[in-house]
Order: structure tokens, then C-alpha cells, then sequence
């Protein structure tokens, strides 16, 4: 318990319970704290809870929030512990599997294996493993459910073990829902009750998640935010976060939105606006009287896109509808009872009119201003008026295309691959192709929309977008309209509520008239897993050297995410992806021109079947209640058939199957000692890959497909695994094997070392001056390795932006790359490069790799980093004619403690020797 210096323990009697809390207004008696942001006042109780002298929080760390200057730019070091951990299975997976090697490694370095045990609730929900594989039909959910268990039994297996060996640790079985909705329907407890020593506690729920949109749960008051698994485990091992004190950029919102918009068209206007503004590394916070034309679930999309405008978090207040959407959601009584109480009881309650904080900086929105809109065609920031979406497509198609004349048609591939091939294509120009599909004769064009996807946890929570498509389906289908045959259409409810909703309402059956069935309980199309097109469409594809486009509901849209052979991806709220569906390209203007035509013949335009506001509110209204969520989540840990007779080991420490392509033991530890290592200057280092802005970590470490004549495929096969049985880079992420080899193998990343050619190719540059030989990224790795020759990697704006994968910088650092030079980083990304024990290096202002002069050919030293103690270091290019460059550049350690975590090699084996230390539990 807190040794509470500034003697601000109270009690709380709340439905006949005294509980105990640490009183912010007790704090305010010494200090102006009722001018700081809502999110500060979090912090700043967790300071309160967690004062122990000193070691990670002392009083001078709660004076440093308490008087918090708005205007400051970031420089105080304080520890964050958030109450729990939240995880998906992707990143989840690779989580346990680094648990279960920790408790070998411990035992080895003398500990016992029991300390490696979750000491905070840590719940893990799988729902990035289900694929489209099938779509279209009534059996589909059921179908990819089967295939979803065949592929991912040993991963499965595997989290069954970990949820019966673990404390603390449970497991949402996979068909419940996307992880950020069943954290916001079910997990959450917004406030928290729990036993500490012996005294029954209260105190703020807040969150770490190893997905990037955990910030998801910013929307109904709790803190949270996206972190890299290696900093998720050390959270579950009772490490608290380091953290500089933030920015808080505060954003206004006023009236109302205008019929016929959404809250995607909502979002994707706020993400355009702070991208624009710039908030990486701060906090943002909503306020405003807009907050009262919110709902919950507007609030909870417009939070889940923090990654995409880049802040930290974007949260908003407790307030009464927070109140209600618990109510809603079939939260308890008492659980009500006890967030009002609290939050009233700690200045933490919003009401209309209060007085606005201080904040960093503001921007204002007039929600009244907002226009439909969709994003792409390749980052979620790049908002594109539905008026404007044609000349968009236009204006891009023009760079996808160039050279296309001269390369001729990849037809043959798929009829060696056994896909079939479009059919009388010889005679038609590129950028067209025809095929016959669902008995139809038709032809495939650039621009056309081969998948249309309502999808991911941003929109799939949302019940006004969700009824709204399936009122939109509803007035489609009586007119006679139909989704084009060469779409492939589906429909991801993000949890079994949604699906209930949907059939209550009666709009499922018009979804489905429409092509949208139910695939599948999970991110699906939004993380990668979009399965195969049909057939016949790939081959029109490869025929016309066609630049298609997908159409998804969903938070990203990054090159080569959605699917390898899509160039083109917009993302759009529910009802736009249905109204796509039926267009069946991305080459109209919706607002003017018609959809298609109608049974009678007649021209049907999109504003003919879109649903009023009030046909969707009254919808709503009559069909969600709070018996859909008690019975979806009465049992919500417990599982289906499938799930309850997979067969997994007993025992303390994992029994490692040498066989297993999916989980294995990583080298993270081998030979790992009690001994503390030192910060070294790097010298004689290569340039893996000279990348330009905006690298992503799907770029870094997709998620998506293997291809078989990769490094990862040609692994696989050499495993026995055929190129059918290869999953996803995501379901193998327990296997470093696997992960090592796809390792910036992006089928999109353009190495500028070959100019603007994609895919995952370096420069080797052997010892003995021959000529540079071009090879894989992972084989020229492993050739310098061999020859004793560290890496870097030179890289321009945004890098490591996306998802929060720790693979990223796993793979990164078992390469053997010892630093990555960069104009700016993603905050998750430089920190999962810290705690993997690669350095991040930022470029002066204005300098990158082409200023400089640097092509990747030359050699490479970095000195004066002086054991960490140095924020600068100076970079040394060698070029092979002999004449050298010299830049500075800064050291991203942010805080002492990145400093200590680097000097053991990483933030696990920090933990490791901290553990193996104590000797016993």
C-alpha cells in the first residue's frame, strides 16, 4: 500500500461497502489541481496508489503532475502501473510463449519458476486468427470456424496450457468478438474494486494492450493505450511503465452531426485533423458540449483511431452516458453504483458546462461540419470526401500503373497453381480483363471493388453504422440491387451482440440477400485476414495487370495489409461498403451518379436507399437492450464444443514439441547470465535497408500471407508444411523461426538502395570487396552474421507507425541490427526497439539519408554513446571511395530506466535477473 505522504487516504461507504481511495480533492488542498485534463488526474492517483519511497514513484513525483505547466515540453520521468493487461491473440500468443521461456530461463539462473506468473488480470481474447476463407454462403461462419481451429490447434493448444498454468490469466475463446468490443462490452470495470494487504481498494481502472487500439476503451473514461508485448509482460510481472509526463491536446467538440453523416465520418475527420496538428507522444482529451450529442459508441470509435491520428490515447470523461452505456451493456447495479460514487467522490465526473481544464493545446470541432468521407488509398489519415472519391482513385492509379504496358500478363502462374484463368483477354487492353463468374460473363476493370468488407472492432461496436448498413441492405434489396458478382463480400459483427441486434431488427436477412453473411467473429479483412479472392477474379487481376481496390470498415489500410493482390484500399463507415458492394468499383461518384439499377429498370442512387437518422435511432431503440449482453456474456471464458476438446499439456513450464512450426522456445536468453552488460559504440555496421517515410510495422513484420518462394515459405516447406497448411505471419508468431524470416519481407516495402522496387531485397556487401550481391533481407542478414558485421537500418519519417507488434522489433533485433536511424518514430515502436535492445537514432532536423548523401552502400560507425549517458551520438559514414560523412544524432533512451533496461539487453531480461535475484517466490 502507498506510504501516502501527502495524507490523502479516505474512505467511500458505497452500497453498504467502506472501500478505501486516495483522494485527489485531498490533494487539492495543497495544490490547483482542478485545472488539470481528466487524464492527468489519472496519472496522478496512480502516483498516489503507488508512492513507495522513491524506488519508482516519490513525492516529488506526484508534486511534478500535480503542478503540471500545460505548456512545457516533456522532460519528468514518472512510473505508470495500470490495473490490468488486456491481449489478442496475435500478439498474445508470442506473450505466453516469451512467459513460458522466462520460466525456463529463471529456473536456470536459479529462481523459481512460479515468479513468472501474471501478478495483475491479464485476459486474452482470440480474434485475430478466423479468415474469409468462405463467404457468401449460410455455412460460412461455421465453415471458417472449422478451418480457423484446423490451422491454429497447436496455438490453440498452446494458450490452453497457459490459461490453466498461469494465475491471474484467462482466455475469451475464440467466435465471442474483436478484443476492443469485448473489452468495452464485458471487461472494463471503469472503476475498480480490489484487495490490496488486506483493505478493500477503489481506484481507476486502467489498461495496457498488446493491440494499438486498446485506446478503444478511452471512450467510456478508462486509460488506456497500446503497448508492445515485451511491455505488456513486464506490466504482468509487476513492472510499472516509464513515462514522461505528456502533453494533453484538449478537443473541442460542439453540436451535432447532420443527417446522413456517421461516426466513421466523424473519426476519420478527427484523425485528419490531429495527424495534421501532430500528437505523437501526447495525450488528446474530448470535451466540449458536442460530448452530449455523443453516444458511447461514437465516443468508443473516435478513441479506438488514436494510432491513426498518433496520440498516446484519446479519452473522454466519465459522464453520465457512461452511466448509461453500462446499464446498457447489463453491468451490475452495485458496478454503477460504485463508478458514480467514485468519480463524483475524485472531481473525475463530467457534467455539462463544467469549467474547461488546461490543456497544451486546443482544436475545436463543429460536429455540424462533418461530411461523409472515406480514407485511403493507403493510410487511414488521408480522409477523402465521398465527392471526391473518383478523382482520388483517378489521381493515384496514374503512379500503380506506370510501366504497365511493358510487362506482360502473370496468366500462367495461376493455371500452374491450379487457380484457373480469365477467359478471351488477348485481344483487350491492360487495366481490363473479362471472366465468368457466378455464371456471368462480365468485365473486371481498374478500379474495381473486389472486396467489400464490414469489419473491425472501429465500426462493428457501433450500433448506429452497423443498423444503418443493414437498413441500407434492407432499402437495396426491395429495389432489386445487388452486390457485383466480383465482390467478395462479408460481414465480422464485432461480438455475438451485434449479430443478435441485427436478426432482432430483421436487417441480417437483407445483409445477407446482399452477399453479406456472417464469416466470422474477429478483425478479419481489417488485420490482413481477407483470404483468397475467387478464383476467376485473380486471374482477371493477373490477365489485366489490374489495380483494384477494397472497400472496408476498418482502422487500416496500410500497403499490401488487406491483401497482396488489392494496390488500393479506402475505408469507409458500414453503410458505404454495402453501397460499394453494389457499385462494384471505386471509379464513381456516389453522390451523383446511380448505384446501379433497380428491378423496374430505373436508375437507383445512393441517397434512394440511405436510412434517416431517426429510422436508425428508433431501430436502435427497439432492438438493443441489456439482455442481449448478459446472454452473450454470462459465459464469456467458457467456450464452444471446438474449444473445450482441444487436447493440451499439464504442468508448470511448457513441454517444447521440436516439431511445432507454430510455437517455439525463442533464443532471447540463450546464454544469458546474472551479469549486467554495458552500452557500446557500434563500429564496421552495414546498412540492412535505406527506407523512405511512413515504414510501417506491417511493413517491418506483415501479418498477413506467406508466400512460398519467401524465406518464412521456403522454411516451411523445408518443415514438411505445404503451402496451403502456411497460415498467416500473425498465427506464427510464437515461432521466431518463422518471424526472423519475414522480417521486413512486405511484398509492398520499397529498399531505396533499388530505387522505388518493392519487396524485401538488400545489398550484400561481402568482406572481400567483390561486387554487391542482391539477396532476401533475412539471407543477407544471416550472411552478415556469419561474417561478424553488426546493422543498421536507415529509415525517413513515421517509422514503426501501425499496430503495436512487438515482432517488429523481435525480428529487427535477431537480425543482428544493432540501431535504427530515423527522421521520427512511432512511440510504441521506438519503445519495443528499447526494450529489445535496439537503438533508435533520430536524425537532426532536416537531415535523413538522401541530405546526407547516403545510398546504403557505406560502412557505418556510431560513437560517443558513453554507456547511455549521452542524449547525442555521432554517425560516421564510410563510403567505399574512402571519404567519410559525419552527422549527430539524438539517442532515443527517453528515461533512465530505458537506459537500465538497455543495459541488460532488453526489458525481459531486466525482469529475468531482477527475479532470478529474489531466488524464490
Amino acid at each position: 500500500m502507498s506510504q501516502d505522504s501527502f495524507q490523502t487516504r479516505r474512505t467511500l461507504d458505497v452500497g453498504g461497502r467502506s472501500l478505501t481511495y486516495f483522494s485527489l480533492p485531498a490533494l487539492g488542498e495543497r495544490f490547483d489541481i482542478g485545472r488539470l485534463p481528466y487524464s492527468m488526474k489519472i496519472l496522478l492517483e496512480n502516483l498516489l496508489r503507488h508512492e513507495d519511497g522513491g524506488v519508482t514513484v516519490g513525492p516529488e513525483h506526484i508534486e511534478a503532475v500535480a503542478k503540471w505547466d500545460c505548456k512545457a515540453e516533456p522532460d519528468t520521468e514518472i512510473a505508470f502501473m495500470p490495473a490490468r493487461v488486456v491481449l489478442q491473440d496475435f500478439t498474445g500468443v508470442p506473450c505466453v510463449v516469451d512467459l513460458a521461456a522466462m520460466r525456463d530461463a529463471v529456473t536456470k539462473l536459479g529462481g523459481n519458476p512460479r515468479q513468472i506468473n501474471p501478478l495483475i488480470p491479464s485476459e486474452l481474447v482470440i480474434d485475430h486468427s478466423v479468415q474469409v476463407d468462405v463467404f457468401g454462403t449460410p455455412d460460412a461462419l461455421d465453415l471458417n470456424g472449422k478451418i480457423e481451429f484446423q490451422r491454429n490447434m497447436e496455438r490453440y493448444s498452446f494458450l490452453r496450457w497457459g490459461q490453466k498454468a498461469f494465475d491471474n490469466f484467462k482466455v475469451v475463446p475464440p467466435n465471442t468478438g474483436i478484443v476492443h468490443q469485448v473489452n468495452l462490452e464485458n471487461l472494463a470495470r471503469v472503476v475498480v474494486e480490489r484487495d490490496v494487504d488486506g483493505e478493500q481498494l477503489a481506484f481507476p481502472d486502467t489498461v495496457f494492450g498488446t493491440d494499438s487500439h486498446t485506446t478503444m476503451i478511452n471512450g467510456i473514461g478508462v486509460l488506456g493505450w497500446g503497448v508492445g508485448g515485451i511491455e505488456a509482460e513486464a506490466a504482468m510481472l509487476g513492472q510499472p511503465s516509464s513515462m514522461l509526463i505528456p502533453q494533453v491536446v484538449g478537443f473541442k467538440l460542439t453540436g451535432a452531426l447532420p443527417e446522413g453523416t456517421t461516426a466513421t465520418d466523424l473519426v476519420l475527420t478527427v484523425t485528419q485533423m490531429l495527424r495534421k496538428l501532430g500528437v505523437v507522444g501526447k495525450f488528446v482529451e474530448f470535451f466540449g458540449d458536442g460530448l452530449q450529442h455523443l453516444p458511447l459508441a461514437d465516443r468508443a470509435t473516435i478513441a479506438n483511431m488514436a494510432p491513426e491520428y498518433g496520440a498516446t490515447c484519446g479519452i473522454f470523461p466519465i459522464d453520465a452516458e457512461s452511466l448509461n452505456y453500462l446499464r446498457l451493456s447489463g453491468r451490475s447495479d452495485a458496478q454503477i453504483a460504485l463508478v458514480e460514487a467514485y468519480a463524483k467522490a475524485q472531481g473525475l465526473w463530467h457534467e455539462p458546462g463544467a469549467p474547461e481544464a488546461a490543456y497544451s493545446t486546443t482544436l475545436e470541432l463543429d460536429l455540424g461540419d462533418v461530411k461523409p468521407s472515406l480514407a485511403g488509398p493507403k493510410r487511414p489519415q488521408d480522409r477523402v470526401l465521398l465527392v471526391d472519391v473518383k478523382q482520388n482513385y483517378r489521381d493515384n492509379l496514374g503512379p500503380l500503373t506506370a510501366g504497365r504496358d511493358k510487362r506482360s500478363p502473370d496468366v500462367a502462374n495461376f493455371v500452374a497453381e491450379g487457380g484457373g484463368a480469365a477467359v478471351g483477354n488477348e485481344s483487350l487492353h491492360k487495366g481490363m480483363a473479362d471472366i465468368r463468374i457466378k455464371d456471368e460473363n462480365v468485365r473486371l476493370k481498374d478500379g474495381a471493388v473486389v472486396i467489400a468488407a464490414i469489419t473491425s472492432c472501429t465500426n462493428t461496436s457501433n450500433p448506429a453504422v452497423m443498423l444503418g448498413a443493414g437498413l441500407l441492405a434492407r432499402n437495396a434489396a426491395k429495389l432489386g440491387l445487388k452486390a457485383k458478382p466480383w465482390v467478395k463480400t462479408s460481414l465480422g459483427p464485432g461480438s455475438l451482440v451485434v449479430t443478435d441486434y441485427l436478426r432482432k431488427a430483421g436487417v441480417l436477412d437483407d445483409l445477407e440477400k446482399l452477399g453479406f453473411f456472417v464469416v466470422g467473429y474477429g478483425c478479419t479483412t481489417c488485420i490482413g485476414n481477407s483470404g483468397p479472392l475467387p478464383t476467376e477474379v485473380s486471374a482477371g487481376i493477373a490477365a489485366g495487370d489490374l489495380v483494384v481496390a477494397s472497400v472496408l470498415s476498418g482502422n487500416r489500410n496500410f500497403e499490401g495489409r488487406v491483401h497482396p493482390e488489392v494496390k488500393m484500399n479506402y475505408l469507409a463507415s458500414p453503410p458505404l461498403v454495402v453501397a460499394y458492394a453494389i457499385a462494384g468499383t471505386v471509379d464513381i461518384d456516389l453522390s451523383r451518379e446511380p448505384l446501379g439499377k433497380g428491378a423496374d429498370g430505373q436508375d437507383v442512387f445512393l441517397r434512394d436507399i440511405w436510412p434517416t437518422n431517426k429510422e436508425i435511432g428508433d431501430v436502435i431503440a427497439a432492438t438493443v437492450g441489456p439482455e442481449l449482453f448478459a446472454q452473450n456474456y454470462a459465459d464469456v471464458f467458457k467456450g464452444d464444443t471446438r474449444w473445450n476438446t482441444i487436447a493440451s499439456p499439464e504442468g508448470e513450464s511448457f513441454a517444447w514439441d521440436e516439431a511445432s512450426t507454430y510455437i517455439k522456445n525463442p533464443p532471447y536468453f540463450d546464454g544469458m547470465s546474472m551479469q549486467v552488460g554495458t552500452i557500446d559504440d557500434i563500429h564496421g555496421a552495414r546498412v540492412l535497408g535505406l527506407f523512405g517515410d511512413s515504414i510501417t510495422t506491417d511493413h517491418i513484420s506483415p501479418a498477413g500471407n506467406i508466400k512460398k518462394d519467401s524465406p518464412a515459405g521456403r522454411f516451411l516447406i523445408s518443415r514438411g508444411v505445404q503451402p496451403a497448411d502456411f497460415n498467416s505471419y500473425g498465427s506464427r508468431r510464437g515461432n521466431d523461426d518463422v518471424m526472423v524470416r519475414g522480417t521486413f519481407a512486405n511484398i509492398r516495402i520499397k529498399n531505396l538502395m533499388f530505387g522505388g522496387e518493392e519487396g524485401g531485397n538488400t545489398l550484400y556487401f561481402g568482406k572481400d570487396g567483390a561486387a554487391p550481391e542482391k539477396l532476401s533481407i533475412y539471407d543477407a542478414a544471416m550472411k552478415y552474421k556469419a561474417d561478424g558485421v553488426p546493422l543498421v537500418v536507415l529509415a525517413g519519417k513515421e517509422y514503426g507507425t501501425g499496430s503495436s507488434r512487438d515482432w517488429a522489433a523481435k525480428g529487427t533485433n535477431l537480425l543482428g541490427v544493432k540501431a535504427v536511424i530515423a527522421e521520427s518514430f512511432e512511440r510504441i515502436h521506438r519503445s519495443n526497439l528499447v526494450g529489445m535492445g535496439v537503438l533508435p537514432l533520430l536524425f537532426k532536423e532536416g537531415e535523413n539519408a538522401q541530405t546526407l548523401g547516403l545510398d546504403g552502400s557505406e560502412t557505418f560507425s556510431v560513437t560517443g554513446l558513453q554507456d547511455g549517458e549521452s542524449k547525442r551520438a555521432t554517425v560516421t559514414a564510410k563510403r567505399k571511395d574512402g571519404s567519410t560523412v559525419s552527422f549527430e544524432v539524438k539517442v532515443m533512451l527517453l528515461t533512465p530506466k530505458e537506459v537500465e533496461y538497455f543495459r541488460h539487453g532488453g526489458i525481459l531480461h531486466y525482469v529475468l535477473r531482477q527475479l532470478a535475484a529474489k531466488k524464490s517466490l
